[in-house]
């Protein structure tokens, strides 16, 4: 574990997604320009800022989405020269623009644009990298970086203001790209998710977009919600300092207090879930957000970030887990994820900001923001819930997979592997393109703490209901099996083939083929019968 941690730590993925939360935080995420003059902050000049950053950032997600899935030859090279390029300009236009009366918001709307689009295609990279990733590691790095950029962002402040609107640009966005492209070395492009081309297998991206549609809502509202506050901020000087640093500051915590957990249990949960815990804070915040003055104004503007800091950390991770498991490319499904949140909280800021020119009478604006805000939220709970859309059940499919962490005190330990004769190979096995060098076994010593199991709508797998599925788990414990890897075990083992599986889960005879290499590298075996002896030696 501290060697793992240590590697994180210093491993250029870590601080180069750190150093591009930083910029993204100096530019996109905020009310305000945090390192720019404020009597260059008008209300013009923000508005217009953001409006075309919004545009701009929500429609590459979508142009991406829809890219990824109609060129996916395209969508596979990694341009990480174009997006710090366009980092770099639109950092360099807001400069000019305090310098250009004449032009200011012509270059201020250049720069939104920029930036938009460059750090939209800044995500796409890094999300694209940690999903190649296994998903202990990559979750991992993800989270330490994400550690990493409030104390990065904060250093900042001890830099004169003058000094720092030109250090971001020159310094920082070549910095991430450079880091970016030394990551990119080591990823793997040979998995499902980069070779699958989405036209061969319609069925697996519908039934993608069908399942997790419901997940990408719930992240959306919360998106609306900050969005909201970051309108409002617009209006009120007393809180637009503050965004910026309550979301730094909510994505330090978030970090913590999952290293914290998942150091020390197991445990899974989904985007829905974290919505639910969401919502009633949220509710109460806007409903008392009329009745309370312009210190719980403050308050409760930093908790609405904090909470969108974690709920976009999250949603990376969906996203990589979604390709990791279903074989998709992962700018498609992050593509579908970050349309949805991010032209609703542009949706939000649109709302917040335009609220006070509606109703200008007095605090009664305030009244109306708690309105639609908490009307929104109540919606998207009750079709998160399917209480107002039942969702759809498919002969086949799965249920959405929740973000997993397998106990990092727990990890599975090295051991002496067993040699495998050449003759061991089976000529047509769900093994197959399986390395012959032996993989590392799992000590019994240290086992998985037991864990709550999940169903599943398939019908040869997921729910513990004889001997073979209960003996399923206890693998999947041991060795530290994800969710899918153990589904995709119980239908290897119950004799069915890879085409079978693959109609069954929904997903291509590629992924099922990758999914029992990891599975069968895990367990130390070769072939399905391996995995039946091992099934059979753990009795009842």
């Amino acid at each position: 574990m501290a060697s793992e941690g240590a590697s994180a730590i210093g491993h250029a993925s870590s601080w180069g997604y750190a150093c591009f939360l930083t910029v993204n935080a100096t530019s996109v995420w905020g009310g305000i320009f945090p390192f720019l003059p404020l009597e260059f902050q008008t209300v013009e000049v923000t508005l217009v800022f953001f409006l075309a950053q919004a545009v701009a950032f929500g429609g590459a997600f979508l142009a991406s989405m829809l890219g990824s899935y109609y060129f996916p030859y395209g969508a596979r090279r990694m341009l990480v020269s174009l997006s710090a390029i366009l980092l770099f300009l639109g950092s360099a236009c807001l400069i000019a623009a305090m310098y250009v009366a004449s032009a200011t918001l012509l270059l201020v709307g250049a720069g939104g644009v920029l930036l938009g689009v460059g750090c939209a295609g800044m995500f796409m990279l890094w999300q694209r990298y940690f999903a190649s990733l296994d998903a202990r590691q990559g979750n991992f790095r993800l989270i330490v970086g994400t550690a990493i950029a409030p104390f990065i962002y904060f250093a900042l402040y001890l830099v004169p203001i003058a000094l720092t609107a030109f250090l971001v640009p020159l310094i920082f966005v070549p910095l991430c790209g450079l880091c970016v492209a030394l990551s990119v070395r080591e990823m793997n492009f040979e998995q499902p998710m980069f070779e699958d081309v989405p036209r061969q297998h319609p069925r697996v991206y519908r039934q993608a977009v069908a399942g997790y549609w419901r997940s990408a809502l719930c992240v959306g509202s919360l998106a609306f919600a900050s969005g909201v506050i970051r309108g409002v901020a617009l209006l009120h000087e007393e809180i637009s300092s503050l965004v910026n640093s309550a979301s730094m500051l909510g994505a330090l915590l978030s970090a913590v207090v999952l290293l914290v957990l998942w150091h020390r249990m197991s445990f899974r949960f989904g985007l829905i879930s974290v919505f639910r815990v969401a919502y009633p804070l949220l509710i109460t915040g806007f409903l008392l957000l009329p009745f309370c003055g312009p210190i719980y104004l403050n308050a409760f503007a930093a908790v609405a970030y904090m909470v969108f800091s974690l709920v976009q950390m999250l949603m990376m991770m969906q996203c990589a887990q979604v390709s990791r498991d279903r074989g998709i490319n992962p700018v498609f499904i992050y593509g579908f994820f970050g349309a949805v949140a991010y032209i609703l909280q542009s949706l939000g800021f649109l709302f917040g900001w335009a609220s006070d020119l509606v109703v200008p009478t007095g605090s009664q604006w305030l009244y109306f923001v708690a309105i639609i805000a908490s009307y929104g939220l109540g919606l998207t709970l009750l079709v998160s819930t399917g209480t107002l859309v039942r969702p759809l059940v498919t002969k086949g499919a799965v249920t959405m997979d929740p973000i997993e962490f397998v106990s990092l005190a727990a990890a599975p330990s090295k051991a002496e592997a067993r040699p495998v004769p050449a003759s061991s190979h089976e000529s047509g096995e769900v093994a197959s393109g399986l390395p012959n060098a032996p993989a590392a076994a799992v000590a019994d010593s240290a086992p998985v703490k037991r864990r709550r199991r999940r169903a599943s709508a398939s019908e040869d797998a997921g729910a513990i209901r004889d001997r073979l599925s209960k003996q399923c788990l206890v693998l999947q414990e041991r060795y530290g099996l994800s969710m899918r890897e153990a589904e995709v075990m119980e239908l290897i083992a119950r004799g069915n083939s890879m085409a079978a599986i693959a109609d069954r889960l929904v997903i291509s005879e590629n992924t099922v083929r990758t999914h029992a290499k990891h599975i069968y590298t895990k367990l130390d075996i070769h072939r399905r019968q391996e995995l039946l002896d091992m099934l059979s030696e753990l009795g009842d």
